[in-house]
């Protein structure tokens, strides 16, 4: 009798851990069958880091799949060997002992390893969501000033953060999160100094987030210039949302703190853009950036 509950005792424990997804799965097919739909018809605007919520989504269903390795692994191991000592009378050895052990610590490592890798990419993700909806905030206070402000905005193969245009002219702005560092250096910690070419953070030194800037402006200019059949000029910008940024030299790129747009944003003397050419920009952008579907009570397909 004691041999048999050795044996059961992991299999009791593995199904009380798989019961609560059991209950989940079930509750979330009787929603399904209560016939309810959705109330939004039409398809909704991107936000700032659209692109990167099922990223996030995906790293968390990763981060759980780990943890309940992490969990069950030790689990089932023991309940095989259980099986082996108790049910086919398997003697136990100092080998077979050893073999269990290092198959167990070789899991474990691979999935702790995973987990570490998940965790430190969700951190990532995280950080670069925050501060574009940080920034895509700052930015709708310029919709008082005349522009409409798309977010997310999809392009070939990637996304423009941000896309303003109003009387001041049209704007590609791209956001970059970054870590500061923490060792008591005050303002030094917390500042980036651009030379024209190269931004100097306190401890490393950054080019491509510039040269990404003017890529995507670039990109922006064509699209628009075909689509809306006239040479529409745009302006790249880079935020870094948290720093204090000190430019030491002129750029065609506009680089800021991520607050207060309104001073590069606003047109200087007289406007860059007609109202009949914003109208035109804007319903170019609204067309591709109205793609988002509701996803509450949406219809398996």
């Amino acid at each position: 009798m004691k041999s048999l509950l050795l044996a059961v005792i992991p299999t009791g424990i593995v199904f009380l851990l798989a019961l609560p997804c059991a209950l989940l799965a079930r509750f979330v097919y009787q929603r399904k069958k209560k016939g309810r739909r959705s109330p939004l018809t039409g398809m909704l605007l991107r936000s700032p880091g659209q692109s990167l919520l099922p990223q996030i989504d995906n790293l968390e269903e990763e981060i759980n799949s780990d943890l309940f390795g992490l969990l069950i692994v030790p689990l089932m191991i023991f309940g095989l060997a259980m099986t082996q000592l108790y049910f086919e009378h398997i003697r136990a050895t100092a080998s077979t002992i050893v073999i269990y052990v290092l198959l167990t610590l070789a899991i474990m490592l691979y999935l702790s390893r995973k987990l570490s890798l998940h965790l430190t990419r969700r951190n990532e993700l995280r950080l670069g969501l925050e501060a574009e909806m940080a920034v895509g905030q700052e930015l709708n206070h310029l919709m008082r000033d005349g522009y409409y402000v798309y977010h997310d905005f999809p392009a070939e193969n990637f996304n423009i953060d941000h896309v303003a245009v109003g009387p001041g002219g049209v704007f590609a702005v791209e956001t970059k999160g970054r870590f500061k560092p923490d060792k008591g250096r005050g303002k030094f910690d917390a500042t980036v100094t651009f030379d024209g070419k190269m931004l100097q953070f306190p401890e490393w030194e950054e080019r491509k987030f510039i040269e990404q800037a003017r890529r995507q402006a670039v990109w922006l200019k064509q699209w628009l210039s075909s689509a809306i059949g006239e040479s529409v000029d745009v302006r790249p910008a880079l935020a870094l949302p948290g720093w204090y940024v000190d430019q030491k030299a002129k750029s065609d790129v506009i680089l800021y703190s991520g607050k207060s747009p309104q001073g590069w944003a606003r047109a200087q003397g007289r406007a860059v853009l007609t109202e009949n050419q914003i109208k035109r920009i804007k319903h170019q952008l609204e067309q591709r950036c109205r793609d988002v579907e509701p996803v509450a009570y949406r219809k398996t397909k």
